[in-house]
């Protein structure tokens, strides 16, 4: 069986490919992969950079969800994104197709992002009742500012390439038929001259002079549903924690709230749904296609 992450190298840069068909999922092979692929390219001395890719349709569609409930294997998602975040070696990202939940929540941590012009990208976690537990709720807003990560998060639906731009997720857009190896690379290079950029380290913009206002008034709007479903709630209460605590002890506050979702009957119940409805229960995948439909950049 061929290994889901391999590395290669292009000159000075560590290439670190995912492909684990259909769509990429972070299973605990590949994460897994991952680390051993990052420590290879860091002890590589004729490495000074890394570009982190997939092949396939999609860069990833996030975790594997049959793994929900299920006692955790080594190593977690958060701790494969720690890692690659705290390289010393610059990383970038490219990004084809979608990259949602945990794959946007890797890309995130990712130092400098590129983007093919028809990528998506999404948070969907909200629409199995739970909120992202590995830096999403932590990091979308040090990108995009406070307003526009509660948005994103809340809806479960994922932004074009264009907009992902705009806002700051994404470092730039290579044009479709321009999205060589060669290509990604030499652009790539020129994100990496920049250093290493750790998104924990960004500065947090709010539009609101008292973002700890706006937040508690919006969780007025997203009051406990008939159903239970703690999702919303929860998510408002992870980005308070991000306007008003330190980025360690904020990550350590989403995953407390990411795991009390995860043991709710509702989370429980609209996962067993989703199955039933005979999607891909490998991913977020096939949860968001309907969503992406009619969704430009």
């Amino acid at each position: 069986m061929s290994h889901p992450v391999t590395l290669t190298r292009n000159g000075r840069c560590g290439l670190i490919t995912l492909f684990s068909p259909p769509v990429n999922a972070l299973g605990q092979s590949v994460r897994s992969g991952l680390l051993k692929a990052l420590a290879k390219a860091l002890d590589d001395p004729r490495v000074t950079w890394i570009l982190l890719q997939s092949g396939g349709r999609c860069f990833s569609a996030g975790a594997d969800i049959k793994e929900f409930g299920k006692v955790s294997r080594a190593p977690l998602l958060p701790e494969v994104i720690d890692a690659i975040e705290s390289s010393p070696k610059p990383v970038v990202a490219w990004l084809h197709g979608v990259s949602l939940g945990g794959g946007l929540e890797l890309a995130m941590a990712c130092h400098y992002r590129l983007a093919a012009p028809e990528a998506r990208f999404g948070l969907p976690e909200v629409k199995l009742g739970l909120i992202p537990g590995a830096g999403g709720t932590q990091r979308l807003p040090r990108l995009i500012g406070l307003e526009s990560a509660l948005v994103m998060i809340l809806s479960g639906e994922p932004v074009g390439a264009g907009q992902a731009r705009e806002r700051g997720l994404v470092d730039g857009i290579i044009e479709r038929g321009h999205a060589s190896e060669e290509v990604r690379v030499a652009m790539g290079a020129e994100l990496a001259r920049r250093g290493v950029r750790p998104t924990r380290e960004r500065e947090l913009v709010a539009a609101s002079e008292a973002p700890l206002a706006w937040l508690a008034a919006q969780r007025k709007g997203v009051a406990l549903p008939a159903s239970g479903d703690l999702a919303p709630l929860k998510a408002v209460e992870a980005l308070e924690a991000a306007v008003s605590r330190p980025f360690t002890a904020a990550l350590a506050r989403e995953r407390e709230l990411f795991l009390e979702c995860l043991a709710s009957p509702q989370r429980q119940a609209k996962v067993e749904a989703f199955l039933a409805r005979g999607r891909d229960s490998r991913s977020f995948a096939a949860g968001a296609r309907d969503a992406t439909r009619g969704i430009t950049a």
